[in-house]
């Protein structure tokens, strides 16, 4: 059996395919073309746990929602810029980035901007800059609101914008989850991974308490998943125990087209498009369209 193969094992019971979590499998149809754009749909990609799939899932589901006809804009809010680099962007050489949007007045989030190799899909770069946003926010004026702020000037022009957020629950995270209509929680199908989880939870229910009141999770996304091993399949059926339809049933699974495709600076979409781990990303966003996530 291949790598990837056992990832996207399904088996068939009285009821129809049941998917890697164990639940029967939905048909996600094709999502309708759109006869206008906006307003943008802004989804933070958030765990606190580094290493769990969010740059990998933010490249990826932005490239399938693209391919769809959805114009996406990812925003790249980690300081080690690798969503940045995934894309082929030397943010390292740019003066302009989303820190200076953030920390500086009078400039254009329009000027910043970068088009991808991926029609309709564009990026908003960071680099380490960013590192110091965090210390020089925390004097200012309704500072979780910031990125909202900058935001808006462009949010009539796409439909989806994703937020990859950095490894903390620091404020740059607290002010992608103050601009975001939802989150996506990608976990590592791994017991450690699932600790944190609850920690999450309960951050982003005190923001959508105190400061954002429309902040949903849109879903839990079980990630680096191998159908070989007990140990993700204990993991997967024990995050759904936890947290029911919360949970997407696609799974991406663990494979090595993943680096690879990051290694070419392009989303698996393109870099190997009839790869499994295409095929989840697009049928990811087929379930975030059909659950009410994305246009």
């Amino acid at each position: 059996m291949g790598e990837t193969d056992a990832a996207f094992q399904i088996r068939i019971d009285g009821q129809g395919q049941v998917g890697p979590t164990g639940r029967p499998l939905p048909a996600f149809p094709e999502p309708e073309p759109l006869s206008s754009h906006g307003p943008a749909r802004v989804i933070a990609m958030c765990n606190q746990k580094g290493g769990v799939g969010k740059t990998t899932t933010t490249i990826n589901l932005g490239a399938a929602l693209a391919e769809v006809g959805r114009r996406v804009l990812l925003v790249d809010f980690d300081p080690q810029g690798a969503l940045s680099v995934g894309l082929g962007v030397p943010a390292h050489e740019l003066d302009v980035t989303v820190y200076t949007l953030l920390v500086e007045r009078g400039h254009d989030i329009r000027d910043v901007i970068q088009h991808t190799a991926v029609e309709g899909l564009d990026v908003v770069p960071a680099n380490i800059d960013l590192s110091a946003a965090e210390v020089q926010l925390v004097g200012e004026v309704a500072r979780e609101q910031i990125l909202a702020r900058v935001l808006r000037p462009v949010m009539d022009d796409y439909d989806v914008v994703l937020v990859d957020c950095q490894p903390s629950l620091g404020l740059l995270t607290v002010n992608a989850l103050t601009a975001a209509h939802g989150v996506v929680i990608p976990l590592e199908c791994e017991f450690f991974a699932m600790r944190g989880v609850a920690l999450l939870v309960e951050t982003i229910e005190k923001i959508t308490d105190r400061l954002n009141p429309r902040l949903v999770i849109d879903g839990i996304l079980a990630t680096m998943y191998d159908g070989r091993t007990l140990h993700s399949r204990e993991v997967v059926a024990s995050v759904v125990e936890h947290f029911g339809d919360q949970v997407f049933h696609t799974v991406i699974s663990r494979t090595v087209k993943f680096p690879d495709a990051t290694l070419a600076a392009e989303p698996i979409t393109t870099y190997e498009s009839t790869h499994k781990g295409a095929d989840a990303y697009r049928q990811l966003a087929r379930e975030l369209i059909a659950r009410g996530g994305a246009a």
